[in-house]
């Protein structure tokens, strides 16, 4: 695994059911709500503190999702993603990356595409049990419940920096 980890540069989130315990709110105005961890936030932050890039590919679109992005200064945002493994291409292309140097984390089979494909794969500990034989990892905490954090506490663990991040806080 620390092979894998070594090459990624870019780590790639899907939304619903990862950065998000999967549940959406809609109240009597349509008005739709979602829960974001802040341990899991402040992993990213982390995570591109350690020099890794971060992005999102979902399959809803939300303002929300394109609020809580830009709180954490991730730029690489693709919201209503029918098949993400195109858009996973399209990225590792534009940002010219092989799918050895992406990572990708997900929850579902829509995601099972881009998890075989890419460098390093993650799935959370309530993630489709179809999905847990299919990845690299299966974090131990569930999808917005810290699962993100975990997964990335490993990522720069295993790739070296994790002390380098920590140094800040010392």
């Amino acid at each position: 695994m620390r092979e894998q980890i070594s090459r990624i540069k870019l780590v790639l989130f899907d939304v619903d059911g990862v950065l998000t315990d999967g549940r959406i709110t809609i109240d009597n105005n349509g008005v739709e709500s979602k829960a974001f961890d802040v341990k899991d936030g402040h992993g990213l932050k982390l995570l591109q503190r350690g020099g890794f890039r971060v992005g999102l590919i979902t399959g809803r679109e939300s303002r929300i999702v394109e609020y809580r992005a830009a709180e954490l200064g991730i730029g690489l945002v693709y919201q209503g993603v029918k098949e993400k493994l195109p858009v996973f291409e399209r990225i590792g292309c534009e940002l010219r990356l092989e799918d050895s140097e992406i990572a990708y984390v997900g929850d579902d089979l829509v995601d099972l595409p881009v998890l075989r494909r890419a460098g390093f794969s993650a799935t959370v500990a309530d993630g489709c049990e179809l999905v847990k034989p299919e990845v690299d990892y299966v974090a131990r905490c569930r999808g917005g419940r810290g699962a993100v954090r975990e997964i990335c506490e490993l990522l720069l663990r295993e790739s070296g920096r994790w002390s380098e991040v920590l140094a800040r806080y010392s």
